[in-house]
């Protein structure tokens, strides 16, 4: 979507720049009570687990490398692509990984690495029914049953 949205001069503003905390750390280290709780963030990410699983670990890699939290790789991955990304925190750690993230500049290999393996996801929850065929269809604001599945 990115190259679209460059192409037809149209911002993006990503929220969950972190993936709901996903890409700040390993899969099953040290969890979150948000990890724990937030269904909508396991009904987005979890069917994708194992492609995701290969990014997480190649953030983590870099992140030995550079001496610097995955946060701060992430972010400053991000920050290639946008200006504005949107990141909730909760804790000062939070906002203090986000600051710094602007001091780490990868270099286009490692940014090409990074994205290598990625893999969209399809859209899931509210952003699934933001398409032309869904535009009569009645809406519905929660995860509900709905079901993610491969296109």
């Amino acid at each position: 979507m990115v190259p679209y949205c460059n192409e037809e001069n149209i911002a993006l503003t990503p929220y969950s720049a972190l993936a709901s905390g996903r890409l700040s750390r390993l899969p099953g280290e040290g969890g979150t009570k948000r990890a724990e709780e937030d269904a909508y963030a396991k009904f987005k990410y979890d069917a994708t687990a194992a492609q995701d699983n290969v990014i997480i670990a190649r953030v983590a890699e870099l992140a030995e490398k550079h001496g610097v939290s995955m946060t701060e790789v992430s972010l400053a991955w991000l920050l290639t692509k946008v200006t504005s990304p949107v990141v909730g925190a909760t804790k000062l750690h939070h906002i203090e990984g986000a600051a710094k993230a602007v001091e780490l500049e990868l270099t286009s290999d490692e940014i090409a690495w990074l994205e290598e393996p990625y893999v969209p996801h399809p859209l899931a929850g509210v952003m699934a029914q933001n398409k032309p065929a869904a535009a009569k269809e009645k809406h519905v604001w929660s995860t509900g049953d709905q079901k993610i599945t491969a296109n």
